[in-house]
């Protein structure tokens, strides 16, 4: 295969991955076909399995991608000298956004694949989300010593509790959304967090 060929054959491989972590955060691994998949990338379903062994291989390294994002947010609020305040409401705020809540295809991997990982116990899917929720955790802590937290074991605390409380109020949210209640989620909950942070 010549380099042309090879540099080809990985963008698409790549670009199937990246419309594969869109729908999977959207739908969730059960509501997404591999002829979606391919036809998302702008590929014909054909191809698929020159790229892949199985759609479970594809649903794990779609994961690791969407939780890619979300790890590259948390690094990039490090090491700007934010106060306190600041980090924990641009954390907070982004997070339990009306737009994050209407927008699933692109937000966060720990609400949208929780429940899909719960069902697969054996599976890419469930070793791609063991480890973004363990990236999750330590960049969070690591945002939280940036904070002010200067306890490891304390930091490491208010970001699993921090972390759970956005992913279940991001989650009752998306499960609300078109009722009042659902806002009223995301409010109290910021308010909470941020009286905390």
């Amino acid at each position: 295969m010549s380099r042309a060929s090879q540099a080809d054959a990985a963008k698409h491989r790549d670009e199937v991955v990246t419309a594969a972590a869109q729908l999977l955060r959207e739908r969730g691994a059960a509501g997404i076909s591999v002829q979606e998949v391919m036809a998302g990338a702008g590929l014909t379903h054909g191809g698929f399995y020159k790229h892949f062994a199985s759609k479970d291989e594809l649903v794990g390294l779609a994961a690791t991608e969407a939780f890619g994002e979300i790890l590259a947010l948390l690094d990039g609020l490090r090491g700007h000298d934010l106060d306190r305040s600041t980090l924990g409401s641009r954390v907070v705020n982004d997070y339990l956004s009306a737009e994050h809540r209407d927008e699933p295809g692109t937000g966060c991997a720990n609400t949208a694949l929780a429940s899909d990982s719960a069902r697969a116990p054996e599976s890419p899917l469930r070793s791609s989300y063991l480890e973004g929720l363990g990236g999750t955790i330590e960049r969070l802590t690591e945002v939280r010593k940036e904070a002010g937290d200067s306890d490891e074991a304390d930091a490491r605390r208010h970001a699993i509790e921090t972390l759970a409380s956005l992913v279940g109020a991001l989650t009752l949210a998306r499960a609300t959304a078109g009722d009042p209640l659902s806002d009223e989620l995301l409010s109290v909950v910021s308010e909470g967090l941020l009286q905390r942070w």
